[in-house]
């Protein structure tokens, strides 16, 4: 098996590469005034980009050309400034000067300024956790219904809704044993996976967000105390093109974004995790900082929804496995505090627990607060025992699923429509959340 790091196939002397010799490209942040382009060459090379208003005949805008460093995998990130809000733009790659050649064709765009102008515009978040790629000789042995990661032709089906943008809730590679002890084995972990030929034409096809979990982190169930956090979130940061602020005041990944009229806040439940089995220490999961700087952030926001994600379960009130409710003082804490400020349209995003369900709690002010667990993606799926007393009924599911997120309607009734899709995509069940009235 050909490793992902060896050299590129060498082809023939022509001026274009009908054979794409890299990982992506995939967009990344989007915002009024830039973007992001990631991409990973497979081995040494040069590489350029070119873009200019889609449906242009004009001349491309250059970008810089940039050299593959072998200490950071070959991975590049275009940071793209000189663009307008609202458009969307058609780009193409140069790789060793020679035309990068896609199945599609390559497009970004930024977003628009609607406020004071009109109705939000509608659009659609594709999420889900836990994606599992396999590698024989690193992996677990394989149980009795076969390796633990299947059913990549998921991304796929992904790519097929055509979403604004994919925002990925953690687990997104899968740290083994050889892997978190060295900053080669972190990015050959990072590598493989970015490598899955399934993955391409979603990583193209749509903007993308991720926050991280334990597997991503380091070893299962990590902590604070993970002695290679400093590698592995470089290594995040070099994968990831996220949105360039940093919450103030925290440490970590913890940011956040605006889309439309909703905001996203990324949280990051494992740099400050004291774990639950400490007897000597207060356990926490998001430490005092990020729920301070939570709380202001969404008691600041004006948007429609407010959606929080982390990559734990929040809601379930089954205290087991690194649910939330294993640290129930933090979790009350964090509802008391949103329920006091009057803070409203709050979901939280959530993945890790390889089962997907909506919860609900109606919070003491009468105001609604959920919970949407997806996953896994191509992990193993597993079938919970718990009893979860705020889980919406008809929602859990024990299979490799994706959601869709639709926020729809005009300014002042907004409707946020969840569905979730089987590999194949087809829908398996669909609820609809009405923003509250302001």
């Amino acid at each position: 098996m050909r490793s992902p790091l060896l050299s590129f196939l060498l082809l023939a002397a022509t001026t274009t590469l009908a054979q794409p010799p890299i990982n992506g490209p995939m967009p990344g942040y989007s915002e009024c005034f830039g973007t992001a382009i990631w991409m990973q060459c497979q081995g040494p090379c040069s590489a350029r980009l070119e873009y200019r208003p889609e449906g242009g005949d004009g001349p491309y805008a250059i970008m810089p050309t940039k050299i593959g460093d072998p200490g950071k995998a070959y991975a590049m990130t275009f940071d793209i400034t000189a663009v307008e809000p609202g458009r969307t733009y058609e780009y193409r790659v140069f790789v060793d000067e020679r035309l990068l050649v896609t199945p599609e064709p390559l497009f970004f765009h930024t977003q628009g300024l609607w406020k004071w102008r009109s109705d939000p515009p509608d659009f659609t978040v594709a999420t889900g956790s836990c994606a599992y790629i396999n590698e024989p000789p690193y992996d677990r042995p394989d149980g009795p219904k076969g390796p633990y990661g299947g059913g990549y032709t998921i991304f796929n089906s992904i790519a097929d809704q055509r979403p604004d943008l994919m925002l990925w809730l953690g687990d997104n590679a899968y740290l083994r044993e050889p892997d978190w002890g060295t900053w080669n084995g972190i990015l050959h972990r990072y590598t493989h996976t970015r490598s899955t030929p399934e993955l391409q034409r979603l990583l193209r096809s749509t903007h993308h967000y991720a926050i991280w979990d334990d597997h991503d982190f380091g070893p299962n169930d990590a902590d604070g105390s993970f002695i290679n956090a400093a590698l592995t979130r470089e290594a995040f940061d070099l994968f990831w093109p996220n949105p360039q602020g940093h919450a103030p005041g925290t440490k970590g990944i913890t940011t956040s974004f605006s889309y439309s009229d909703v905001d996203f806040f990324l949280l990051d439940d494992r740099t400050e995790r004291i774990s639950a089995k400490m007897r000597t220490s207060e356990p926490t999961i998001l430490g005092d900082a990020q729920i301070e700087w939570l709380i202001q952030a969404l008691r600041y926001s004006d948007a429609t929804f407010k959606m929080v994600a982390l990559g734990g379960q929040f809601l379930n009130d089954a205290a087991l496995f690194e649910n939330y409710a294993t640290v129930p003082a933090e979790r009350q804490r964090i509802i008391d505090r949103i329920t006091a400020e009057g803070i409203t349209g709050v979901v939280f995003l959530t993945g890790d627990r390889h089962f997907t369900e909506l919860s609900e709690m109606r919070l003491t002010n009468g105001n609604m607060l959920y919970d949407l667990t997806v996953s896994p993606l191509t992990s193993g799926a597993y079938a919970p025992q718990e009893e979860n007393h705020l889980s919406v009924p008809g929602t859990r599911v024990a299979e490799r699923n994706f959601g869709l997120l639709r926020f729809t309607g005009p300014k002042g009734d907004r409707t946020l429509t969840i569905t979730v899709h089987s590999t194949e995509g087809e829908v398996i069940w669909e609820q609809r959340i009405k923003a509250p009235k302001k």
